[in-house]
């Protein structure tokens, strides 16, 4: 990798992948989705020794030229730009669905045309469905318990036809459940945390549901390996921690670190909030992976422990409570 391309790096994860990749001394230009407000989104967050670094090119993933004039001179695309919300999903299924396969199909095709070496595709744990199989690998069943999720299913399958039509040399990464600093509260981790802080009533959705909840920086290092790893090409890989724990468990965790913090005073109840609840046969019940493809193939190892990223994460949201708007449902 020397001249980079990262879609989506306003967002929660790519904007750590932006972090890291300046870091590792790398040029590195990023698709922003222009606005007349000129919202960088999380990029703002960054140091701006970092910030300073990036080549940022306003434009949109639905504009296939944008798209096209961007990836000139990359060798490397990062394509994390996506419409993430499920609950939004449900509301607005054309949005999502349009924005979500289109934008990849552009990036695949301009991918084609210029000879990019590596597209990195990323996908979602959430193609898989509840689990028929314990742990999910990737040669699970895709199944489409939401609007989002079969608008993924439909963009990976898209980059397997352009592997397998045309050798576009992409390498798919399917994260699960990644948590960390400057994650919205539209996730379930930060959303316990932003209520948690203030205490008393934590309004959540389903409890019984189970994740493998990977912390950012892991997720980060897959994807950089990914791009790095010779030979790849076609491949999809699980990047999850191989362990999963219910919401419930997640927020009793996260009670117990913030009344270390906040002392014995800290008190907090849980109530369940029918609006954040999906319709039953949409919610995905239990997730967990299978990372051996990728542990073997890429070395990819997770380095941070669940109780770490926690204490991490309740750290950077309790120095940044302006972020949050405590209670409000996030959409």
């Amino acid at each position: 990798m020397k001249n980079i391309l990262l879609t989506g790096a306003g967002g929660f994860i790519g904007s750590h992948l932006a972090d890291r990749l300046v870091t590792m001394g790398l040029k590195v230009r990023v698709l922003s989705h222009y606005n007349s407000r000129h919202d960088l989104g999380n990029l703002n967050l960054l140091e701006r020794s970092v910030f300073n670094e990036l080549d940022i090119f306003s434009g949109d993933l639905m504009d296939a030229d944008a798209v096209r004039t961007a990836m000139k001179n990359c060798d490397t695309v990062f394509h994390l730009g996506a419409l993430i919300g499920i609950p939004y999903s449900y509301q607005n299924p054309n949005h999502v669905f349009l924005t979500n396969t289109q934008g990849t199909l552009n990036v695949l095709l301009a991918a084609r045309d210029l000879g990019t070496e590596r597209v990195v595709h990323t996908s979602t744990s959430e193609v898989y469905g509840t689990a028929r199989i314990i742990p999910i690998n990737e040669d699970h069943p895709l199944q489409a318990q939401s609007p989002y999720s079969a608008s993924k299913i439909a963009a990976d399958k898209i980059a397997e036809s352009f592997f397998c039509s045309f050798n576009t040399p992409v390498v798919t990464v399917r994260p699960f459940n990644t948590y960390g600093p400057r994650q919205s509260a539209r996730a379930v981790i930060p959303t316990i945390i932003s209520q948690a802080l203030v205490g008393g009533e934590i309004k959540l959705g389903m409890l019984d549901s189970r994740r493998d909840f990977t912390y950012v920086s892991d997720t980060v290092n897959g994807f950089v390996l990914a791009a790095q790893t010779a030979g790849i090409e076609g491949n999809v890989f699980n990047l999850g921690v191989g362990q999963d724990n219910t919401v419930g468990e997640i927020a009793e965790m996260i009670f117990k670190i913030i009344k270390e913090k906040k002392g014995a005073g800290f008190e907090a109840m849980i109530q369940q909030d029918a609006n954040r609840i999906r319709p039953e046969r949409s919610e995905v019940m239990r997730l967990i992976s299978d990372n051996s493809k990728a542990k073997k193939q890429l070395g990819w190892q997770p380095q941070v422990t669940l109780e770490q990223g926690l204490d991490q994460t309740v750290q950077w949201i309790d120095n940044h409570p302006h972020l949050f708007r405590t209670g409000v449902y996030e959409v």
